[in-house]
């Protein structure tokens, strides 16, 4: 009796362990004109750089399922153009880029699950 309890604690262990230490499940793709993740989980920060002429658009798609994101655009280590923090609910929007540059689009999730695309649009 003792050995199966010991077995069946160590097997209610070893589950929990798995859990909490999932970051992010799910799909990636990120190059210089777009960034796009979808995820079961997402508890962690990514970030991708985005290159962008004056006058283009990020078009953005955010999808949540599940959780909340927070999510930050900004060009090199100026003020962001773009911030907003404990997003619950899907949302579409565009940021219009005045000046050329590279961007840095950073998304964070707390037990998210859903996904984000944000794509250069050119003008």
């Amino acid at each position: 009796m003792k050995k199966i309890i010991l077995i069946i604690c160590t097997l209610v262990f070893l589950i929990s362990l798995t859990a909490c230490g999932t970051k992010f499940d799910g799909s990636r793709t990120g190059n210089d004109s777009e960034f796009i993740m979808e995820y079961s989980v997402l508890n962690t920060t990514d970030a991708q750089d985005l290159t962008i002429e004056s006058g283009d658009t990020i078009s953005a798609k955010i999808v949540i399922d599940k959780g909340s994101l927070s999510i930050k655009i900004q060009k090199d280590g100026e003020e962001p153009i773009y911030e907003s923090n404990g997003i619950s609910t899907s949302n579409e929007f565009d940021v219009e880029i005045d000046e050329s540059g590279t961007y840095t689009v950073e998304v964070t999730g707390k037990k998210a699950k859903g996904s984000v695309s944000f794509i250069v649009q050119s003008n």
